[in-house]
């Protein structure tokens, strides 16, 4: 990934939509806020259709791309018309298909890794092991104080599994998960593509696991969107203060892609 940088307009006020963007959405940190445990996330009313609205308005060009497994964000956010990719690239499903595909995995080491990381959390109150199949997050959100002890035993499975397995961090979390995949990857598999080949691209994302993307972004001459605060700097063009505030802005893309392209937004 490119070295993150400082320059970027800080809080800077989100553009005008546009009908030929592709519009690409983390959701944990951007379309919902971040809640103590990945399950108890309140997710704001109307928020699937807003994103099948958005969606209809752009031709189909519309994915989330997210740390969380398909599976779970169905949970979440029920079904939902868009594409959709998982564990930060490592399942994609194609908007109005049924198949999730997966990227291939050597299994030995991730389940060693689980082992390993099932006996830590036991060891360590507060901390938890988010098992999402192809990917192990330790969470530590409930035990800040345990923050060196899951980034040193990440380190070490890491280590041990070199070449096999990567640690990624996010916001009081880290993720083990196989190397080859990740949220840039995924956009770009994306925008090679129909329906979003030949379009704009737009990314917007919140944590360390969205750079990727916004390296990608950027280099596509695309629209890079940071959601709040981040003391280490990010490669995002733009930032938006919070996801209130990245809702708000959200929630009047499908009436003014509508408007521009004289439909009934209704």
């Amino acid at each position: 990934m490119n070295q993150i940088t400082e320059k970027m307009a800080p809080y800077s006020s989100l553009p005008e939509p546009a009908p030929d963007w592709a519009l690409f959405l983390d959701v944990d940190g951007t379309l919902v806020e971040i809640a103590e445990t990945p399950d108890a996330v309140i997710v704001p009313a109307g928020l699937a259709e807003q994103l099948g609205q958005i969606s209809a308005a752009l031709d189909g060009a519309v994915a989330l791309v997210s740390g969380r497994s398909i599976a779970s964000l169905e949970a979440l956010l029920g079904s939902v018309p868009i594409a959709i990719a998982g564990l930060h690239g490592l399942e994609v499903r194609q908007a109005g298909e049924k198949q999730i595909q997966r990227a291939r995995v050597d299994l030995p080491p991730l389940q060693a890794a689980r082992e390993a990381l099932q006996a830590f959390v036991d060891a360590h109150e507060g901390v938890t092991l988010e098992d999402k199949g192809l990917t192990l997050a330790v969470h530590y959100r409930a035990a800040p104080q345990a923050q060196s002890a899951v980034e040193t035993k990440a380190a070490e499975l890491a280590a041990r599994h070199k070449g096999q397995i990567h640690a990624i961090r996010g916001k009081m979390v880290i993720e083990l998960k196989p190397p080859g995949c990740d949220k840039g990857s995924a956009i770009e598999a994306f925008m090679a593509a129909p329906p979003f080949k030949g379009r704009v691209a737009v990314f917007a994302g919140d944590d360390i696991t969205d750079e990727d993307g916004f390296a990608v972004v950027d280099r596509l001459g695309g629209i890079s969107i940071r959601i709040g605060a981040h003391a280490g700097g990010s490669l995002a063009r733009l930032r938006c203060a919070s996801v209130a505030d990245f809702g708000r802005w959200l929630t009047g893309i499908a009436e003014k892609l509508a408007t521009k392209a004289g439909r009934d937004p209704s």
